[in-house]
């Protein structure tokens, strides 16, 4: 397993760069803006970790714009920690045996969200290539958000 970000939601791009990068000194190493679902995921990363995170695409903080205007309010601007697994569908079924509910099942082989006790939401990306789908997680339905 390996840690790949953390991501929050901001409603000011440019007031939100100017906070972590001007100020706190974090770096921009990507970018992706996807007209489709009218979002700009941008990706940075510590001094210190710039290099693994532009050859690894991690350690990073993701900071997500929404283009359509939102207020989070009660904490909805914290997104959710991401990690990077070898099988999806093996990790999957170990927390779903130990009680954990999978919120979005990793029906495309690729990535799962699943809460912490402290609700806390977590993605799960299968590393490298997508695994074929694979029951019972390609028939399974979303069973909460993430």
């Amino acid at each position: 397993m390996r840690y790949l970000h953390t991501m929050v939601r901001v409603k000011d791009v440019d007031q939100s760069l100017h906070f972590y990068c001007t100020l706190f000194g974090l770096e921009e190493v990507r970018r992706y803006e996807n007209e489709k679902g009218r979002f700009t995921l941008i990706f940075l990363a510590a001094p210190g970790d710039v290099e693994a995170a532009r050859a690894n695409a991690a350690p990073c903080l993701e900071l997500t714009y929404n283009w359509d205007t939102e207020d989070y309010a009660g904490g909805r601007n914290f997104g959710h920690l991401a990690y990077e697994v070898d099988d999806i569908y093996a990790v999957c079924q170990k927390l779903m045996d130990n009680g954990v509910v999978i919120n979005r099942p990793p029906r495309d082989g690729h990535m799962a969200f699943v809460r912490s006790p402290d609700g806390i939401s977590i993605e799960i990306l299968q590393k490298g290539e997508n695994l074929a789908p694979a029951e019972p997680w390609a028939s399974m339905q979303n069973t909460g958000s993430w």
